[in-house]
């Protein structure tokens, strides 16, 4: 073995990070602080990045399928038109799908049975120290040579270990559901496309995610009478008419909202202690690759800590100087795209359709999404 490794934390960057240090000889323990290894949220979308780890572990067939391969990503107007537009699919230079965030936990926990992961549940750290040992809440105790913190944005590891140097609210609120995909809602030609509408200071995410599902994800203001547990049909058919339909589908449903945050730490490790997804670099997700650069995050953790010089300290510097310049231009982004929804309807469209027409956007857009991951082989759509 090359070492020991204690996860904290199953979600998609503690699953990947377990799987990938398992796979490359560590032994590898990861503690979960819910009953069961589950997925939160509904959809996500998978992009090249994503995909080449899921085929590294030898789980992608299962994570995927019945996933959804929208042959377009438009963005458009209160006036439903296109300001930008993404040609996908597989075959494309650009591929992406969309599944459910269960099904994707599900491939990786498997990957993680498969490589020998020590998996436990109802166990939550709530600190972690520079010499690799790590306190729970039950009052037990673990001791590795590596320790990787991957349990959310209000990581109290994180906190504890001093690192946030800032975690700025973006004064908008999210939510996400999941329900049945009937016809009608949309135009036929418009319905199996990912389509993301701006009006106003609100968004809205149109997603399919399987032949029955379709992700929805609503933007708002804080303090904007929309956000409610209960969504209002009228208030929002004010902003969207055309998606009238879709908000009658939405009504009843409980809603959880929650702020958008950007986080930014002072280092993304303390003496053998490294911190990486969500804890680290929370995005709001108006680029669909939070959970895409969490996963190429923990393969290029793995990867750093197993072919590095030096003791574990200097491997995680070494870690954090390779994956951290794409992993924090891309959420820079993504909060920069969030920004959109605070500028008037006209000048929005204006500057967002310029956007759309250049290519360096595009390409700058998709930088994360499209890059191979640290160690790990590129992804072929061929391959699926």
């Amino acid at each position: 073995m090359l070492g020991s490794a204690c996860i904290i934390g199953g979600g998609i960057g503690g699953l990947t990070a377990a799987a990938s240090l398992a796979k490359r000889g560590w032994s590898v323990a990861l503690y979960e602080r819910e009953s069961a290894l589950r997925a939160h949220g509904s959809g996500i979308y998978l992009w090249n990045n994503g995909l080449a780890v899921l085929a590294d572990l030898g789980v992608l067939d299962e994570a995927i399928e019945g996933a959804h391969y929208g042959p377009a990503l438009e963005t458009r107007n209160a006036a439903d038109e296109i300001m930008a537009s993404v040609q996908t699919g597989l075959g494309k230079p650009v591929t992406v799908l969309t599944a459910t965030r269960s099904r994707l936990i599900d491939g990786l926990a498997r990957a993680c049975r498969e490589f020998g992961v020590d998996v436990h549940t109802d166990m939550e750290g709530v600190s972690a120290h520079l010499d690799g040992s790590v306190s729970f809440a039950d009052g037990t105790e673990a001791t590795a040579d590596l320790v990787v913190v991957a349990d959310g944005v209000n990581s109290r590891i994180r906190d504890g270990l001093a690192l946030t140097k800032s975690r700025v609210g973006l004064g908008q609120m999210g939510t996400r559901a999941l329900i049945p995909r009937t016809p009608g809602v949309l135009p036929d030609a418009d319905e199996p496309k990912y389509i993301e509408w701006m009006a106003g200071r609100r968004f809205v995410l149109w997603t399919p995610i399987n032949d029955a599902s379709l992700y929805i994800s609503l933007v708002s203001p804080r303090g904007h009478p929309s956000v409610a547990p209960r969504l209002d049909p009228v208030v929002w058919t004010d902003d969207f008419p055309q998606l009238a339909g879709l908000f009658a589908a939405l009504n009843g449903y409980e809603l959880h909202w929650a702020e958008f945050e950007h986080i930014t730490l002072e280092r993304w490790s303390a003496g053998r202690v490294a911190v990486l997804g969500d804890a680290a670099h929370a995005q709001p997700p108006y680029l669909g690759q939070g959970g895409g650069c969490a996963m190429m995050n923990a393969v290029g953790l793995a990867h750093a800590v197993t072919v590095g010089g030096g003791g574990i300290p200097d491997r995680l510097r070494f870690w954090e100087e390779t994956e951290r310049p794409l992993i924090e231009y891309t959420q820079n982004f993504s909060t920069g795209v969030a920004q959109l929804n605070d500028l008037p309807e006209s000048v929005r469209t204006t500057f967002v359709g310029a956007l759309g027409a250049s290519a360096d956007f595009g390409r700058n857009r998709l930088r994360a999404a499209m890059t191979t991951p640290t160690g790990i082989a590129p992804f072929r759509s061929a391959a699926v």
